[in-house]
C-alpha cells in the first residue's frame, strides 16, 4: 500500500511539473512578444519582452516607479540581444545577450544592459551591469495601452507606453 502511494504522488509531481514547464504563455496576463530589426550596419537586434497593461495605473507611480530599478516588463527579464558590438547611445556594448532594465524617471530614464539575462525579472543585481545609458523620455503621440519596443533600422529603439516614449539609439 506504501508503494502504491508513494508511486501515486511521484507521478503526480512528475505530471505536475511537466505541465508547468509547457505553461502557454501567450496566455499570461502580460503575455510575451519579441521586437527584431536590422540595423544599417548589419546588426541584428532583438528584444524578447512580457507585455504589462497599464490598466489605468500611473506609470511612474503604482507601476515602475520613478527613482527605483524596473524590470521593464512583466514575468521572466526583458531580454536584449545583440549579434555585433554596437554603440548605445555612443557608449560601447559588446554582442550577445543581456537583461533589459531601466530606473524611471519624469526628466530621465536610465536604461540597464545587465550581464544576467536568464532570469526572473525582479531578480537583479546591479554589480552585473554592463552598461547604463541615460536618456529623455517623451509624451507619445497615442496611448499604447501594452507595453510595446519598435526598433527601426536607423538604430532607434522606442519604448512605448502609455502616453511615455522612452527612445534610445543602437549603432
Amino acid at each position: 500500500m506504501k508503494k502504491l502511494f508513494v508511486l501515486t504522488l511521484i507521478a503526480g509531481l512528475f505530471v505536475s511539473l511537466t505541465s508547468s514547464a509547457q505553461e502557454d504563455k501567450s496566455k499570461r496576463a502580460s503575455p510575451p512578444a519579441t521586437t527584431k530589426g536590422t540595423l544599417a550596419s548589419g546588426a541584428a537586434i532583438t528584444i524578447d519582452y512580457s507585455q504589462p497593461s497599464v490598466k489605468g495605473r500611473k506609470i511612474g507611480g503604482e507601476i515602475a516607479p520613478y527613482g527605483k530599478v524596473w524590470r521593464t516588463g512583466a514575468n521572466e527579464a526583458t531580454v536584449f540581444e545583440t549579434s555585433k558590438d554596437v554603440k548605445v547611445e555612443g557608449k560601447a556594448l559588446a554582442a550577445g545577450k543581456y537583461g533589459l532594465y531601466t530606473i524611471p524617471g519624469e526628466k530621465e530614464w536610465t536604461i540597464i544592459f545587465n550581464k544576467t539575462w536568464k532570469q526572473w525579472g525582479t531578480d537583479y543585481t546591479e554589480a552585473d551591469d554592463a552598461l547604463r545609458v541615460a536618456v529623455k523620455p517623451g509624451k507619445a503621440a497615442s496611448a499604447t495601452e501594452k507595453m510595446t519596443f519598435k526598433i527601426d533600422k536607423s538604430g532607434k529603439v522606442n519604448l512605448l507606453w502609455g502616453n511615455v516614449v522612452v527612445p534610445f539609439t543602437v549603432k
